[in-house]
């Protein structure tokens, strides 16, 4: 279907891909997975023709069709959903607003203009049928549900609807194109967890065979059925899902690594036996045939060295006192939208917590509560009275760091009395050397302001880290080495995160918000889903028993109608 032969790409500012071969065939689900800047998103961009590669080939048929949809969603608040989808069938949509406007004409027409009119709209007409313009309203009718929206939806204004609903508005519009590819780029971003997973089981349904670039671990091992590994611009491909990748690379490195040592030993063997007799008069014969031997072996290669990744330990956490943060009673609005209504928790000292729930919930309100940036309506939330010293990640880096401070400035202000040597040791820990510690915040990456808050984090020591959205902007490497962090750490965690394989390596507690309340599940992610479906199993069996019961009683006053 589509295969990259030897791809490279070289920017002015160096080669990204150095020499790439993969392919897709039907029914392939691929996840294109690397480091932050190692070139995932530039080849999606190759494959979609927006930018040419410096060497080798893209082979496809002269026919494919593709759809690309972009880490920014392309809609148009102003329009209603019905509007957006029809943006779709560009010449049917032109040929559309050029009827309306002849038939628009023709009410103000005179018997002259009319004739030319009524030839004008019969060809416009010929022209949209052709375009099959006419079951075009039909297939945004099937489209819509398909989606989650219902029909009245579709005269709604795109702005009424929040980042996930607006990117199934662009998904649709992508299979609204029936393409013959998928490419995927970061599509979870934003998403909260309910929408990720209606979009997990959305796409496991196509056929359409598909190209994912995603940082989400969770939905690679569930939906993909290849890892294509980018590493120092070179491509690596491994069947199965992203848990099958990682354990497959592991074997791949130590069998690298058994099979160098063997050889360096057998290489050390053999060239200890050239030295020694290589002047002796009854083995020297040998001695050089050995060599000669030697020099005829193809060498391996030591084992690939880790990327430079992120390295980093929290501070031991001081001591607090058993109770954490108390909430009481909390009663919390947003003009005429409640978000708690007498809700109560207690979170105690070695708590690991994530909080979870739909979008606009109020869980980075309730974190804000916590670390006293905003009051609640009614009720309280507050930190336990014996020495809780709290740690905050601002989930917008961008509202929490000086954005005219340099990343040296960051740091330095922070701790005064460090040397400049000892401030760009943390920073190198963090990744930042040379002449990026003299970048001004604002022009950092999503990515760098993530690092650098969790660096300012380490400066002073906590024992309740508050944890808003922390994995956003972090790649894979990133995420693993902060979840090692939090996992050596001893004092107590809060966490919001969209990021469920992240959730289910930390939190020891869930902590849903459903309805204005607080709902405590005592275990990891894994336990609160299983909770989650026993729930759904009763709730759906209630049901049954209520239709159930419904009818029987309904048969019942109807046979007693009978006999009166």
């Amino acid at each position: 279907m589509l295969r990259l032969e030897h791809v490279s790409k070289i920017y002015p500012t160096g080669e990204v891909l150095k020499d790439i071969n993969w392919e897709v065939k039907p029914g392939d689900r691929i996840g294109l997975v690397g480091v932050n800047g190692a070139g995932k998103s530039t080849q999606l961009k190759i494959i979609a023709g927006e930018i040419e590669p410096t060497a080798g080939e893209i082979i496809r048929p002269a026919n494919l069709h593709l759809a690309y949809l972009t880490q920014e969603f392309e809609v148009d608040p102003g329009r209603t959903v019905r509007e957006e989808f029809w943006t779709v069938f560009k010449d049917a949509n032109e040929i559309q607003h050029r009827l309306l406007q002849v038939q628009r004409d023709m009410e103000r027409a005179t018997p002259d203009e009319l004739d030319r009119l009524i030839k004008k709209l019969d060809q416009l007409q010929r022209q949209f049928e052709a375009l099959d313009g006419y079951t075009l309203d039909a297939q945004i009718e099937k489209i819509l549900p398909e989606m989650g929206f219902t029909l009245e939806d579709g005269d709604r204004l795109v702005s009424a609807f929040s980042g996930g609903w607006q990117m199934r508005m662009s998904l649709g519009k992508i299979l609204l194109q029936n393409p013959d590819l998928l490419l995927l780029d970061e599509p979870t971003n934003h998403l909260d967890l309910e929408t990720i997973e209606w979009l997990e089981t959305y796409l496991k349904g196509l056929s359409t065979p598909m190209v994912i670039v995603s940082h989400d671990r969770e939905f690679l091992d569930r939906l993909c059925t290849q890892i294509v590994e980018t590493e120092r611009g070179v491509s690596t491909t491994y069947l199965g899902n992203y848990s099958a990748y990682l354990a497959q690379k592991e074997l791949d490195r130590e069998a690298q690594s058994v099979a160098y040592e063997r050889q360096q030993k057998e290489l050390e063997k053999q060239q200890a036996f050239i030295e020694k007799f290589r002047a002796s008069a009854t083995r020297s014969t040998q001695a050089k045939s050995r060599e000669k031997q030697l020099d005829k072996i193809e060498r391996r290669e030591a084992p690939t060295g880790s990327l430079k990744s992120l390295r980093f330990q929290f501070p031991p956490a001081p001591r607090s006192g058993r109770e954490v943060v108390k909430i009481d009673n909390l009663v919390h609005t947003y003009d005429d939208k409640i978000l708690f209504l007498d809700a109560n928790l207690e979170i105690e000292r070695g708590d690991r917590i994530a909080f979870l729930g739909p979008n606009g919930c109020g869980k980075s309100t309730l974190l804000h509560m916590m670390v006293g940036l905003e009051t609640p309506t009614e009720g309280t939330v507050k930190l336990g009275d014996h020495n809780v010293i709290p740690g905050y990640f601002e989930q917008n880096q961008a509202e929490a760091l000086d954005l005219e401070k340099t990343v040296m400035e960051t740091i330095h202000d922070e701790v005064p009395d460090w040397k400049n040597e000892e401030v760009r040791t943390l920073l190198g820990r963090f990744l930042f050397s040379g002449e990026t510690v003299f970048k001004k915040v604002v022009a950092l990456s999503g990515g760098e302001k993530a690092r650098l808050a969790l660096a300012r984090m380490l400066l002073r020591p906590a024992n309740l880290l508050i944890l808003d959205e922390p994995t956003n902007h972090l790649d894979i490497p990133a995420k693993e080495m902060l979840e090692e962090a939090l996992s050596q750490y001893d004092g107590t965690v809060i966490i919001v995160s969209h990021d469920r394989y992240f959730i289910s390596k930390v939190a020891n507690k869930i902590v849903e918000i459903r309805d204005g309340e607080f709902r405590t599940y005592l275990g990891d992610y894994h336990y609160y889903l299983d909770k989650i479906a026993e729930e759904k199993e009763a709730a759906r069996i209630a049901k049954l028993e209520a239709e159930k019961a419904a009818k029987k009683a309904a048969k019942k006053s109807k046979t007693g109608s009978k006999r009166k």
